[in-house]
């Protein structure tokens, strides 16, 4: 079964194209912004344009714009070639990648750069298992919430006695995650939408 794997939900954007777990073709770059302008040509460079049986797509949380246009390309292409879309965590994959490196650990916290000076926040287990509530905190609350020796993402915490894992999430590395139970294809904001509606007297 070919799996066609897309995640935009961060400051990279990558597509990768694997056929059972054998990766056949991928992109991966860090590109901060205009994930719009290069996520179609990155699938349309991949064998038989990306043509898969399934597409997992990164639901968050990460960039509000980011996750919206790896769904809704996802979704596009799920209903032109009529398969099943799913979606994955962003920070089960990084912790998943993490653990890939580290295999002896037991637990890791993933920290990912969020907005308005905040980063997602959540510990796993060896399993890539969310141990608790994925969170959205200020970076002078990191030391309160995490307590594993390992750290992963893209924000260190700057503490010597921990080892801190630098990486973001990489579609090519979605075998990790392949045995966990799909999420649906509906965004993980992970935190309020900055703009709220306005109040209107009646």
């Amino acid at each position: 079964m070919r799996t066609l794997v897309i995640d935009t939900a961060t400051k990279a954007c990558s597509v990768a194209l694997f056929d059972g777990d054998n990766l056949i073709a991928s992109r991966f770059e860090v590109i901060g912004r205009g994930h719009a302008e290069r996520l179609l040509p990155f699938i349309s460079q991949m064998p038989d344009k990306g043509r898969a049986d399934q597409i997992y797509v990164n639901v968050g949380p990460g960039s509000f714009t980011g996750i919206r246009i790896g769904l809704a390309a996802a979704k596009a292409l799920g209903l032109a070639w009529r398969v099943p879309v799913h979606g994955y965590g962003c920070l089960a994959l990084v912790a998943a990648m993490t653990v890939s490196e580290y295999p002896d650990a037991t637990k890791v916290d993933v920290l990912m750069t969020g907005g308005h000076g905040e980063y997602f926040f959540g510990s796993f287990d060896q399993a890539s298992e969310a141990l608790g509530e994925i969170k959205s905190i200020k970076a002078e609350h990191v030391g309160s919430h995490s307590t594993a020796k390992l750290i992963a993402g893209d924000f260190d915490v700057g503490d010597a006695g921990r080892i801190w894992f630098e990486t973001l999430p990489d579609a090519r590395k979605w075998h990790l995650l392949r045995h966990a139970a799909p999420l649906k294809p509906s965004p993980v904001y992970g935190r309020p939408p900055d703009a709220k509606p306005a109040m209107v007297a009646i």
